[in-house]
């Protein structure tokens, strides 16, 4: 694959180009994305447990922990979704107002809101309608891919958290290996597709997963991610890697100097 130019200061770095196939321009990205969830949002859960690769919540806890995240701590969890990452925040925090869910998409909302009481807010990741300084840890999971600027994104990132505060994303990433991503392609790029599609979440269920899996192969490079996360001011950046598949970037807000 060529190699991804570093950001530029002051310009926006897109998670993947526009996919003509589903929108026309980046302007659109937005309202197609918010659509497109707010359609499969009832069936989101269902599929999630198809393509999940044995990845669910043992997995989604064990990156949680692996970020610091402890009782007492107050968490940020950008696109919610269905809640999936909320509920595993939850269980560690122990107190479910400790935790805000926040979804570009209202259906989405609506699905969190079923099976999670806590503080949700519709908004999107490059303006949080949150204070700065306000929370301990920002989740992202695998919807990094879904916003519009990622150095945007993690500016706001960076501001809402407190000194000392860390950020965790969790993304599907495309595989290294030959063998891997061909496998992947097979499996996100046709046979999840077409299951989700006959599992009850009809074409925009297929759409979805299509989407998904075109949006991991045409993804940035990790390097990208992260030096968007250094551009935007956060320290100790690093992205760690399991199973050739799972990335996890992790950053933090750096503790503001005493006298």
């Amino acid at each position: 694959m060529p190699t991804e130019p570093s950001p530029r200061v002051g310009s926006a770095v897109e998670p993947h180009p526009v996919l003509d196939a589903y929108y026309g321009d980046r302007t659109q990205r937005q309202r197609f994305v918010r659509g497109l969830f707010n359609r499969t949002a009832h069936h989101y859960d269902r599929i999630n447990a198809i393509f999940a690769l044995g990845s669910g919540s043992w997995y989604r806890a064990q990156c949680l922990r692996r970020a610091g995240l402890r009782p007492g701590m107050r968490v940020l969890d950008v696109a919610i979704g269905t809640g999936l990452v909320a509920r595993e925040a939850v269980a560690l925090c122990g107190d479910p107002g400790d935790v805000i869910g926040l979804d570009l998409s209202e259906a989405m909302l609506a699905e969190a809101r079923r099976s999670l009481s806590i503080p949700l807010i519709q908004g999107v990741a490059d303006a949080l309608p949150l204070a700065d300084s306000s929370v301990d840890l920002v989740t992202i999971g695998y919807a990094l891919r879904h916003v519009g600027d990622l150095t945007a994104t993690f500016r706001e990132f960076r501001r809402v958290l407190r000194p000392g505060g860390a950020v965790l994303v969790m993304e599907i990433g495309r595989p290294r290996r030959p063998v891997t991503r061909h496998l992947m392609n097979a499996y996100l790029g046709m046979v999840v597709p077409a299951v989700s599609r006959l599992s009850g979440g009809g074409e925009s269920g297929r759409t979805l997963m299509r989407y998904y899996w075109e949006t991991i192969d045409r993804c940035v490079e990790p390097e990208v991610i992260t030096g968007a996360m250094a551009a935007a001011g956060l320290a100790q950046v690093r992205c760690d890697t399991d199973y050739d598949l799972f990335k996890n970037y992790t950053g933090k807000r750096q503790a503001e100097a005493t006298a």
